[in-house]
């Protein structure tokens, strides 16, 4: 080691520009990246967006810059006190002497190792086949009851009921509170789950909480939960963090919500389209009705114009009866003239013929067939009046009217009548027929 003897020694020397000069392209060529951790302190952001701050451990300190370009994809806020990794390159500010650390990424310290963790899980439970979509199950439509498995005092809460209370206020909720955050945090939620999952009371359950870090979230990246999610009969619907935070219970999930209020939504129908569809198909519905009962009163009205009345149809036989009775008549009338003609011409060529034993025995024999032949329109007269008696007896057995007066009666509603208790509620206006007369009537 050489020392200063005099000042005038030949050996060169270094201004401080060049010896500051010197030290930056030793640094910065023997430390183009690496990777740091500590704690932060005197951190400032100021409206430029860069920031600066110092990286420190229980025995020394560093001045850091990270530039706003860098900076904005960092997924965390820091603050004074946060231990974090940063990937950095050593620079040497030759001005004022100064080395500092200008920082191109930084992650909460540790974290890269639990990303890593992650990492290695997921890769082993999508190749076991727990992700699979075959083994997803449909969400119900409109669930009636909902399982919430979360944090009883965080704002994920909060929102998934408030989401509930808007769109669907008849879903019915259950809180099922949990730790969501620390070492038991997982164990806590699965038997909240598989508790849940058990009663069979439940038509799906939401599992989540709201934002934070890796580490924060770490809980939703157990093992045995993600088997008893996988496990669960019921549907489970993953809505852990923010949009953009992703847990391996989100991928074994039936179903993952981007955040706890969209999975409410998920599982609660909008009472707006309800009402709507309920209102559209209430129009379908009194439409159709309304063509089908036009349909029918136009049936009936066709039928009523068919029936007729016994009186008129008992009037209708009348005259046939009287028409076949002239008829018989006319008939009897005519054989009789014929006859009495015959028995003229039969009398002339008596006459003519002269024998008194003859005509006298042919009278005799004419006067006899006279007789029989009265007989036999006497009685075929007392048939056809029998048959005719007998035809109204029938048919004055199978009147409507003859019914009404064995005491017998007719219940209708309007042009309707009743056949069935079922055709008719309390309050119903009736009208009864009777034999002399109709009795206005109310169903008790």
């Amino acid at each position: 080691m050489k020392n200063f003897t005099t000042l005038h020694s030949s050996e060169p020397s270094f201004t401080v520009s060049e010896l500051n000069r010197q030290i930056q392209q030793l640094l910065e060529a023997s430390l183009p990246s690496i990777l740091v951790e500590g704690e932060i302190s005197n951190l400032a952001r100021p409206a430029s967006g860069h920031w600066y701050f110092s990286l420190k451990d229980d025995r020394a300190q560093i001045r850091c810059a990270m530039f706003k370009g860098k900076n904005m994809a960092v997924k965390f806020r820091p603050k004074d006190g946060d231990m974090v990794k940063l990937r950095a390159r050593v620079t040497f500010y030759g001005a004022r002497g100064d080395c500092q650390l200008m920082v191109e990424s930084m992650e909460a310290a540790g974290e890269g190792a639990l990303q890593a963790a992650f990492e290695r899980l997921k890769n082993q439970l999508q190749a076991e086949g727990l992700f699979d979509p075959k083994h997803k199950k449909p969400l119900p439509t409109r669930p009636e009851r909902v399982a919430i498995i979360t944090s009883s005092k965080g704002a994920a809460v909060r929102d998934m009921v408030i989401a509930f209370k808007r769109r669907f206020p008849l879903t019915e909720l259950t809180i099922l509170p949990t730790l969501v955050q620390g070492e038991s945090a997982a164990t806590n939620i699965r038997r909240q789950l598989e508790r849940a999952d058990v009663s069979g009371h439940f038509d799906a359950i939401i599992v989540g909480r709201g934002g934070g870090s890796l580490e924060d979230l770490w809980s939703f990246n157990d093992e045995t939960l993600a088997r008893a999610i996988f496990n669960a009969q019921t549907p489970i619907v993953s809505a852990v963090g923010h949009e953009v935070d992703f847990t391996i219970a989100d991928f074994v999930a039936d179903v993952r919500a981007a955040t706890p209020t969209a999975a409410a939504e998920l599982l609660s129908p909008d009472v707006r389209n309800l009402q709507q569809k309920i209102t559209h198909f209430e129009h379908l519905f009194t439409r159709r009705f309304e063509q089908t009962l036009q349909q029918h009163q136009q049936r009936l009205d066709f039928l009523i114009r068919r029936i007729r009345h016994p009186k008129e149809r008992i009037e209708q036989q009348q005259q046939r009866l009287t028409q076949a009775q002239n008829g018989l008549q006319r008939a009897l009338f005519s054989q009789l003239e014929q006859r009495q003609v015959r028995q003229q011409y039969l009398a002339q060529r008596l006459a003519a013929a002269t024998p008194l034993k003859t005509v006298h025995a042919k009278q005799e024999r004419i006067n006899a067939l006279e007789q029989r032949l009265r007989q036999a329109l006497s009685h075929t007269v007392a048939r056809k009046q029998d048959r005719f008696a007998s035809l109204a007896e029938k048919l004055n057995l199978v009147s409507p009217l003859n019914t009404l007066s064995r005491g017998y009666a007719i219940a209708s509603k309007g042009s309707q009548v009743i056949r069935s208790v079922e055709e008719v509620e309390p309050g119903d206006a009736l009208q009864v027929r009777v034999k002399d007369g109709v009795i206005d009537c109310e169903v008790k």
